[in-house]
């Protein structure tokens, strides 16, 4: 298996879990000749949170010149996995409401027809916000304050577990699966649960609505706010799909154990 980075940060962790290295980006169609021959392919790019230009550029674009690259071969690949988001809607017929989400959403309909029409089964993946090692930000939740909401979570391993699966379930083939784990979590609930088994006092709380008031926020934090929402992880688990970690109370364990042993909530 080959791991693609667009440069060279990066490739030392690729290399070190096990797989191959080569830089290429999907936004330069030449450097795409470099890739080796697959027999799958997950595109999970990233455009840096830079907005919907930059989403297009790599997301709309980028996968574009992947498919026509490998499209062009004598052997083309025979699945393609697109890492997508639960901020596209959750079922088809995508209508989507921003610049962004339109954008996923073309990118989307890439994944499956294009790829279709280059002779490649594309499934399209939308992860929940994923957390785990690196990405646990406690101090978020225990300190607060907590603003009310839902938060829609999968484990980083469940998340790569995933992608595998997808790839070698036939019943996936031109699919759109939402990866998210089996409880959508309050927000509220969650910290108090979190600061409950780290040893401290719960956090403040606050509204959506004093949120709202805040003058710092940007536009995408004001829209994720007014479109608070829980995910139905129902047709991955169709699929058979088990979960290592199917909560937030068995996928944060290892965080506060971290905790309780010492190591500061910034860093867990």
């Amino acid at each position: 298996m080959t791991g693609v980075r667009r440069s060279d940060a990066g490739l030392d962790a690729v290399a070190a879990a096990g797989l191959d290295t080569q830089r290429a980006d999907a936004t330069d169609p030449d450097s795409l000749a470099a890739l080796p021959d697959a027999d799958w392919v997950v595109f999970a790019a990233s455009s840096g949170g830079r907005g919907a230009e930059a989403a297009r550029e790599v997301y709309v674009e980028g996968l574009r010149n992947v498919i026509d690259a490998y499209a062009a071969r004598d052997a083309t690949p025979d699945r393609l996995v697109y890492t997508s988001s639960t901020g596209v809607d959750e079922e088809p017929p995508i209508d989507p409401t921003t610049e962004k989400t339109a954008v996923l959403a073309e990118a989307e309909r890439i994944a499956r027809e294009d790829a279709a029409a280059a002779g490649i089964d594309g499934t399209v993946a939308r992860f929940a916000g994923l957390y785990g090692p690196n990405r646990y930000r406690l101090d978020r939740y225990i300190e607060g304050p907590v603003t009310e909401g839902y938060l829609n979570m999968v484990h980083r391993d469940d998340a790569a577990g995933a992608i595998a699966f997808l790839l070698e379930s036939e019943l996936a083939r031109d699919s759109i699966v939402l990866v998210a784990d089996d409880e959508p979590a309050d927000k509220w609930t969650f910290a108090d649960w979190l600061a409950a088994e780290c040893g401290v006092e719960a956090p403040s709380k606050r509204t959506i609505e004093a949120r709202l008031a805040d003058s710092d926020l940007s536009e995408a934090a004001t829209r994720r706010l007014q479109t608070s929402k829980r995910c139905d992880n129902s047709r991955l688990r169709d699929l058979g799909y088990e979960f290592a970690y199917p909560t937030f109370r068995e996928g944060y364990r290892a965080a506060i154990d971290a905790y309780r042993d010492g190591t500061p909530a910034s860093d867990v």
